[in-house]
């Protein structure tokens, strides 16, 4: 069959059955992306003769004779297309994985397309920005500012990649072409509690193209945790790499290798495998009564399926109950929600040409994923290296190594490369989800709205596994309560095993499930008390002179480097009495509903937390940075070197980075927990601050004056009327054995506070239970911005996230623990539809704990989303709403009973 792709002329036969997507990708055309394989996403967009399709529904040989364009061949005669340079004006990308299909979307729209976004854009999906900033390149609206020595800091600059995303060339884990690649693919459990008896082989080895199979008798025997944390002490070791008990729908099996994904997969539906089924336990309720299955039999069950239980109190909460007018207590309930980055997991793994083993892969703790993989195959460090190039999207769930070890076990046993790439299905079955928790809170207050007594009881689903099962339970009773002055608080807290799919990291960690709760609570103590929401918030919430107190006596390097959550209340309140947004939909079965919440982050996990940077002055006068943080569109990089820049007084883009790379970078603990800003920036900041100094003590010596006297300019060093140009000092001092470079360490303390306030005004409609969000508006107290465009757009992605978690996003199981709707189309994260334009605002602070004033961005901003709706909802309809996502079902079968 003939083809045209980008230009290019050629014959080719594709296999069987086999779609575009593939068919491109194995000719090396990396910028047609996978998300779904389902024609759900639509980062796999190509152009057939000037139409846009999802390659990965359409069969290849009908794109035989046909013009075929990818993101790679839009650009001509060295000139971007005018959507790909308006993408990046805009910057409307942020890991961008989903650009590529994105542009080649919105490239072939016409004007009355362009008019209608939330239909033309219906079958791309983006998890990153929130949509607006595609909205702005798409009408040409130019968002990137000028990189200008001396004035990095503070200024919206493009990400360095930006070009590289939107022409398909920016690498992403699986864009590699390997000699000799094997593909690896599992088996899953179909029982959410088994033995497994016996598994057969001999038919799957027996079939074309399947080179090996591994099952839990051919793995090194030693327990581990899948989650990633400086201490691993903090996750229980409960874990082996392949068991002999399956204990949720969707735990890995058996492994198959083979020469193609079809063979593997082939070689996975011929294993025969005898499973005893053994009881099993969903509800977390039920795995803490008496007599329930006990998932782990390793040394703790004596505590049975409750793998941490955590009590505090301080005051005494009884005493402020019968002191207080007003008594308020509810139960709130947040649903299972998945991560739904649009790359999914995957690494390769092979042995190189140096006799060292590497894995490249998708992940946000590249160095603590190194240290596991030592432990778990008995490798010297030195023998191994990990890294990531660009990841598309992590947000907590690749805070975990759960593809990186079948990789590097298959090569060791057998000597090749191997590859495994999860399927979109595989990350709602075998990634981790955020906890489900189950709140109980209490609240007390005087007539004046003075708060008496706090109590909350959480009960955190952690699934079959416990990875950061005890951490999220801890910020889920950390910060949320921090957030009030009360002299009575007191919490207990229980993480429970179940059947289910294992919980982890998720952006909010934790404290996004209390959040809800507790800002709920507050609303309707408030209503009980004929009390404004904002005026029973001021009354009670956290001052700069308070102490920082959650429910536990322990002193806390956690404090106050700048204040600014006053501002946020006054702004979000002015901007809902503006009237600005939509109206209210007409008809008398609208109602009409405003809430607002607000949400606490502690900048940084209570445990360990350390990040390295080295920086180096070059011959030709630009600089070379290192630093072990992931980029996964969190902006990082951008950051780090607009930081490095401002210290050093040169433009950014003087500045090559390079990042998350175990060989080439110092250590960093991972990019987690809002440390990317905090931890790793201040290691920038102190590198670039030390390398300044290197330069300036340097011009001093060969000058014979004083290093204060120099100051750096851009490409050279300059005293009153006389300068010498970066690269001469380079060459002078190279001569005289002076090197020009810098490495130093930050860790996590203290940790200072960032605050966020959520507004929202909302229509629900009382016989088909819509919602339309009229007016979003989100005011964040995140220190001293480092780049405007982008701390904007990382709010602005946490919030259409939140808007997901509260309207449409829920794993749906059935009685067996199997979930019944494993794609994006069932599964229904927000589309360009579904996203309102939120106003975002700044508090003006400066921080006095992070690096030249920052705080972190890119977390909290989801917490006070979903609380913000339930209270709009509660404003509109006088019902509570309670339990997440607030679906159309729900809000009907609530609002009947109400009547």
């Amino acid at each position: 069959m003939n083809y045209i792709v980008d230009g290019r002329l050629f014959s080719a036969e594709p296999q069987p059955g086999q779609c575009l997507r593939t068919f491109l990708r194995d000719r090396g055309d990396f910028g047609v992306k996978k998300g779904c394989d389902a024609g759900d996403c639509g980062a796999c967009t190509v152009w057939m003769d000037g139409t846009p399709v999802h390659s990965c529904l359409t069969p290849a040989f009908r794109a035989a004779e046909r013009e075929v364009t990818t993101i790679q061949g839009l650009a001509r005669d060295g000139e971007l297309h005018p959507v790909q340079q308006a993408f990046l004006d805009a910057q409307a990308f942020q890991c961008g994985y989903c650009a590529a299909g994105m542009i080649m979307t919105v490239a072939a729209l016409d004007e009355a397309q362009r008019a209608d976004l939330p239909r033309a854009l219906k079958g791309n999906l983006c998890r990153c920005t929130g949509y607006r900033a595609i909205e702005d390149a798409v009408h040409g609206i130019v968002s990137a500012e000028t990189d200008v020595a001396g004035k990095a800091y503070g200024a919206s600059l493009p990400n360095p990649f930006g070009e590289a995303i939107v022409t398909g060339r920016a690498c992403y884990t699986m864009d590699v072409a390997i000699e000799g690649l094997l593909h690896l693919k599992v088996l899953r459990s179909p029982h959410g509690h088994a033995r497994i008896e016996a598994i057969r082989r001999e038919a799957a080895m027996a079939g074309p193209g399947v080179v090996e199979v591994f099952t839990w008798e051919d793995v090194p025997r030693r327990l581990y945790s899948t989650a990633t944390h400086e201490d691993h002490l903090v996750d229980p070791d409960d874990s082996y790499m392949l068991d002999n008990v399956a204990r949720y729908v969707g735990q890995r099996i058996a492994a198959v290798v083979g020469e193609t994904e079809a063979a593997a997969e082939a070689g996975c539906r011929a294993l025969e495998v005898e499973y005893g089924p053994l009881p099993a336990v969903f509800d977390p309720e039920a795995a803490m009564e008496p007599g329930a299955p006990i998932l782990h039999h390793k040394g703790g069950e004596a505590t049975g399926n409750v793998y941490v239980d955590i009590h505090g109190e301080v005051g005494s909460v009884a005493a402020g109950f019968a002191e207080a007018d007003a008594v308020h207590e509810l139960t709130y309930s947040t649903s299972r929600v998945q991560h739904a980055h649009l790359e999914t997991h995957g690494s390769v793994a092979w042995k190189g040409t140096d006799g060292r083993l590497h894995v490249r892969t998708s992940s946000q703790a590249p160095f603590i994923a190194h240290q596991k993989l030592c432990y778990l195959f008995g490798l010297y460090p030195r023998n191994l290296h990990v890294f990531t190039e660009r990841v598309g999207g992590g947000f907590g769930g690749k805070q975990e190594m759960i593809s990186e070890d079948l990789c590097l076990l298959a090569t060791l046993k057998l000597g090749r490369p191997v590859k495994w790439e999860f399927t979109r299905e595989e990350q709602f079955i075998g990634a981790t989800t955020r906890h489900p928790m189950t709140t109980r809170v209490k609240l007390g207050a005087k007539k004046d709205g003075t708060l008496t007594a706090i109590e909350v009881h959480v009960v955190s689903n952690t699934g079959a596994y416990g990875g950061h099962a005890g951490e999220t339970l801890a910020a889920a009773l950390g910060s949320p309560l921090s957030a009030y002055r009360c002299v009575n608080k007191k919490a207990d807290g229980y993480a429970v095993y179940t059947n289910m799919v294992p919980a982890g990291g998720f952006r909010g960690y934790g404290a996004s499930q209390t959040t809800f709760a507790i800002e709920c609570a507050l609303d309707d103590l408030a209503r009980l008390l004929g009390m404004d929401p904002f005026t029973i918030r001021r009354k009670n919430m956290l001052g700069p002179t308070d102490w920082i107190e959650s429910v536990w006596k322990d002193p806390s390097d956690v404090g106050f480097g700048s204040y600014g959550l006053d501002q946020c209340l006054d702004l979000v309140e002015q901007a809902l009495k503006s009237g600005g947004g939509l109206t209210r939909p007409a008809g008398a079965e609208w109602a009409e509903g405003t809430g607002m919440a607000l949400a606490v982050l502690e900048c940084g996990p209570p445990t360990e937390h350390r990040s390295g940077a080295q920086m180096a002055l070059l011959p030709d006068g630009s600089y070379h940075l290192a630093v072990g943080s992931t980029e996964m569109g969190n902006g990082t990089v951008t950051a780090h070197r607009q930081i490095a820049a401002s210290i050093l007084s040169s433009r950014a883009d003087q500045i090559a980075i390079i990042n998350a790379d175990t060989d080439l970078a110092p250590y960093d603990t991972g990019t987690f927990a809002s440390t990317g800003t905090v931890v790793a920036g201040q290691a920038v900041a102190l590198t670039a601050a030390a390398l300044r100094d290197n330069i300036l003590e340097h011009v001093g010596r060969q000058t014979g004056t004083e290093p204060a006297a120099w100051q750096l300019e851009a490409d050279r060093v300059v005293n009153g009327g006389r300068h010498i140009p970066l690269v001469e000092l380079h060459a002078t001092g190279s001569r005289v054995g002076h090197r020009f470079e810098a490495k130093r360490k930050a860790y996590l303390s203290p940790r200072t506070i960032a605050f966020n306030v959520q507004g929202i005004r909302l229509a629900v409609h009382r016989v088909t239970g819509e919602i339309r969000i009229l007016q979003s508006v989100h005011a964040a107290d995140i220190g001293r911005l480092i780049n405007p465009m982008q701390c904007r757009g990382q709010i602005e992605g946490a919030v259409a996230m939140g808007f997901g978690w509260a309207l449409t996003e829920k794993m749906v199981y059935n009685a067996d623990g199997k979930i019944v709707n494993p794609a994006l189309r069932n599964y229904r994260i927000p589309a360009f539809a579904d996203v309102p334009r939120t106003e975002v605002l700044f508090a003006e602070t400066i921080d006095r704990i992070g690096p030249l004033g920052a705080k972190s961005q890119g977390e909290c901003a989801i917490n006070p989303g979903a609380p913000a709706i339930s209270n709009a909802l509660a404003d509109a309809t006088g019902v509570r709403f309670a339990h997440l996502p607030f679906t159309a079902d729900r809000i009907i079968a609530k609002l009947v009973v109400g009547r």
